[in-house]
């Protein structure tokens, strides 16, 4: 007989205070980093000062108030909780990021800021800012800010910076991290997530450098820095002109590398083995991605549009890893080009670079992934009883990861058609609605089209639109499943 062991009366319910406790943690995180911001306001004697101040009071009295319900937290998180907390963690934040662009009167509408602050998150760096140029340095620098911690992600931030905070990190883990396969540098998962957070503070501070050394403000170089190795691409003016042809190389090199899996960076640099790198066969797909369509939207600005050779190059390339890394700054009106290029560009956006990077998209390890799995359908009609292994870089893929590409790549797509025809079916131009879909879903952040162009903010969309992008965005950040496990009914199931 089948004995049945008895579930807890709470089994199925969530461990709220290790959750109070967490997120309390996480805005006294969020007004330090609000402190911040108001010592830039300050340093610039303008009137957001008075906004972050009170941003911070607010901030730091929600965390006291989640920490003392969190109190006697035995610090342990079970599956179910960590994929709730996350979640929570990314609405909660976006929440409160909103204070300083309401309170300063620059965003008056909540959707507006709500739009604005998670897009900055999730460094997806869509806009709906239209006059950028008249922003004080404080909220600029908060928008850079928001894109630079929500890179590497918010709850990974906080198992670098407080590893004894989070009991469940492991799960945490598992439930921000991007890509389908996840690697770790140490046992000691806070390790790991401090050597991946030396390599993010070792590329921005690089950038920003080179950036400031070509000419660049020390302000700009700061923040086009940050939103570089976050490939996120909210951007300080409105001109294109604040780019110089040496500045668009060097952002190009830095969201190119930014689309790098750190932990493949920091094993190749540190064991000084760059064969490691370019054996990899993400990064080998990754790089060939870039090449191809640089090389063919290059030929198209030449021949159509007429192009010098340098000129069509150097455009071609920035957009190409700008595109593909989900950064989204922009060197050149895109929406002139030849629409040919506009398909290149949205495949692009939708490919996105490598897993373990701070990019969007449904990362290059999956396509390689795909191209592999097709390719053993085909060995498979030939040889019905050979049993066919996949292997990625000498690791085994087993069968529950293939199906798992395979749900995440349908649900994607079901995503991304569904929204599409929403879009399409309340007036949105079919192409917009397209890659607004696509653009939000893989956290690129412009568009193509004529409603709104790469170089237009997206301020005219209807409200209910923004608010689908705004979901859009955080399911595309946190990878889809970490976010929708969360409304099937298996979440909330016993045991």
């Amino acid at each position: 007989m089948t004995q049945h062991v008895p579930v807890p009366p709470d089994a199925t319910m969530l461990n709220k205070k290790t959750i109070y406790k967490i997120v309390g943690s996480l805005l006294f995180i969020e007004a330090a980093l609000l402190l911040v911001c108001l010592v830039i306001a300050l340093a610039y004697h303008e009137c957001d000062a008075a906004a972050f101040a009170m941003s911070i009071g607010i901030t730091a009295a929600a965390g006291i108030v989640m920490r003392l319900l969190g109190r006697d937290s035995d610090n342990s998180l079970s599956r179910r909780d960590a994929y709730f907390v996350v979640t929570l963690t990314w609405v909660i934040f976006s929440l409160f990021g909103t204070l300083p662009f309401m309170l300063s009167g620059y965003i008056t509408s909540f959707t507006d800021a709500f739009f604005e602050t998670m897009s900055g998150f999730t460094t997806t760096g869509a806009s709906i800012i239209d006059y950028i140029d008249d922003y004080p340095h404080g909220l600029l620098f908060w928008r850079s800010l928001t894109q630079w911690i929500g890179g590497l992600g918010i709850v990974f931030f906080t198992i670098a910076l407080l590893p004894s905070l989070v009991g469940g990190s492991v799960k945490v883990f598992a439930a921000e991290a991007t890509g389908p396969i996840k690697t770790k540098l140490h046992p000691r998962l806070s390790t790991s997530a401090k050597c991946i957070w030396v390599v993010y503070i070792l590329i921005t501070i690089l950038c920003m450098l080179c950036l400031w050394g070509a000419g660049m403000s020390i302000f700009d170089s700061v923040n086009y820095s940050m939103v570089t190795a976050a490939t996120g691409g909210f951007a300080t003016k409105n001109t294109l002109v604040l780019f110089t042809p040496e500045m668009q190389y060097i952002i190009t090199f830095f969201c190119f590398v930014s689309g790098v899996n750190f932990t493949l960076l920091y094993a190749s640099v540190t064991r000084r083995n760059g064969h490691m790198l370019f054996k990899n066969p993400e990064f080998k797909f990754y790089i060939s991605i870039v090449a191809v369509f640089t090389a063919f939207i290059a030929a198209e600005l030449i021949w159509r549009n007429h192009y010098p050779i340098e000129h069509a190059i150097r455009s071609s390339l920035f957009h190409v890893v700008s595109f593909i890394t989900t950064t989204g700054l922009i060197n050149d009106d895109a929406g002139k080009w030849p629409h040919v290029t506009w398909v290149a560009l949205a495949i692009c956006m939708f490919v996105g670079a490598c897993s373990g990077s701070t990019s969007g998209g449904i990362k290059c390890i999956r396509c390689v992934m795909l191209l592999k799995s097709i390719k053993n359908e085909f060995r498979q009609l030939m040889h019905p009883n050979a049993v066919l292994p996949m292997r990625i870089g000498g690791v085994n893929v087993s069968q529950n990861k293939r199906l798992t590409l395979l749900a995440f790549i349908t649900i994607y797509l079901l995503l991304f058609l569904f929204c599409s025809f929403v879009m399409t079916a309340a007036g949105i131009d079919s192409t917009n609605a397209i890659t607004i879909t696509l653009s939000c879903l893989g956290n690129v952040g412009p568009t193509l089209g004529l409603e709104i162009g790469p170089t237009m903010s997206w301020s005219v969309l209807p409200p209910y639109a923004k608010w689908i992008c705004t979901v859009l965005m955080l399911i595309g950040r946190l990878e889809i499943f970490s976010v929708l496990v969360i409304f099937s009914r298996a979440f909330w199931k016993e045991n």
